[in-house]
């Protein structure tokens, strides 16, 4: 079951659901999926999955990301590291159900993140890491208003070829809010 907390025009942002460990544990394992996440080495059983969906569904701020019209588990998303004092946290993102790739899904779960992180946890600077070798989401972060912030050169070797980790980010001033705006203005309205 899911739980619509923040609402986009495609897809919605719920608290994890633990019995969709399932479908994680076969995301996690499939290195298509996996590849440029940073656990793409391990493997992970259904034991270890669930006990990760249980730890990520109580602590911090992490969400399944939902199909609005299918009501279609596509991936997850959060924030994984944030420090309060300095205003800074870390997001992070994967779209596991294939068949929603390359149509514009994360860079509408970015937004709805951006929203949420800059007007709800009042952060100033939202960052995230990519390997250098994933151009598709590094577009994606790009069109959403991430610039490149600084890379760790040649910090992952896949098939004896190194690639470099890259830090983005995006500050509260370069984003404007769509969606969190959008429901105060309409609580003023009435």
């Amino acid at each position: 079951m899911y739980f619509k907390k923040i609402i986009g025009q495609r897809c919605y942002l719920s608290p994890i659901n633990v019995e969709d460990c399932e479908k994680y544990t076969e995301w996690v394992n499939d290195m298509e999926v996996a590849g440029g996440l940073i656990f793409a080495s391990q493997l992970i059983g259904l034991e270890t999955e669930k006990s990760i969906l249980e730890r990520i569904s109580t602590s911090g701020y992490n969400f399944a990301i939902v199909d609005i019209e299918k009501d279609e588990l596509i991936g997850n998303c959060g924030f994984p590291e944030l420090d309060h004092l300095n205003r800074v946290g870390e997001v992070g993102l994967f779209i596991g159900n294939k068949d929603y790739w390359g149509k514009g899904y994360g860079q509408e779960v970015l937004k709805l993140m951006l929203d949420f992180g800059f007007n709800i946890l009042n952060l100033h600077n939202i960052f995230l890491r990519v390997y250098s070798f994933n151009n598709q989401a590094i577009k994606c972060y790009k069109k959403v208003g991430f610039k490149e912030a600084g890379r760790i050169r040649e910090a992952k070797f896949v098939a004896g070829k190194a690639y470099d980790e890259i830090f983005m980010d995006i500050l509260d001033i370069e984003y404007t809010s769509i969606y969190i705006n959008n429901i105060i203005d309409k609580k003023l309205q009435k």
